[in-house]
């Protein structure tokens, strides 16, 4: 039912394309496609760890997730928010190589803010989730 929902077909038309009675338009296609990618959630979900450790190396900590993937409203095309602690010292230069390295490593992309300064009554602070 998740891939005639992003697909925005009904899944008996689903299964008439499976068994091949019907063809899919070529926009039909491509939705079908689009919807068969993963998203950005599981994509975080299965490197969890490999993404906390990540950050270590960037001095990076309390990696947390806020936006359309904390409410589990994230579709395949999502990008994947980040809410991170830098270490003292910690630059926009280690920021941009961990936000870069975690693309690759999701396969989606990543937005990176730091909790330095943030209000913690903002949007941000309340629904960021741990990682």
């Amino acid at each position: 039912m998740d891939l005639a929902r992003a697909a925005g077909t009904s899944q008996a038309r689903i299964s008439s394309y499976e068994s091949g009675h019907v063809r899919p338009s070529a926009s039909t296609r491509a939705r079908l496609d689009a919807g068969l990618q993963p998203r950005p959630s599981l994509r975080l979900e299965r490197n969890r760890q490999a993404l906390i450790d990540l950050a270590a190396v960037h001095d990076l900590t309390n990696v947390r997730v806020f936006g359309s993937v904390a409410r589990a409203a994230d579709q395949p095309d999502s990008d994947v928010d980040l809410l991170v602690t830098a270490a003292p010292g910690t630059g926009l230069v280690a920021m941009s190589k961990f936000a870069l390295a975690a693309e690759e490593l999701l396969g989606c992309p990543v937005d990176v803010v730091t909790d330095g300064g943030l209000d913690p009554s903002s949007s941000v602070a309340r629904e960021a989730l741990a990682v």
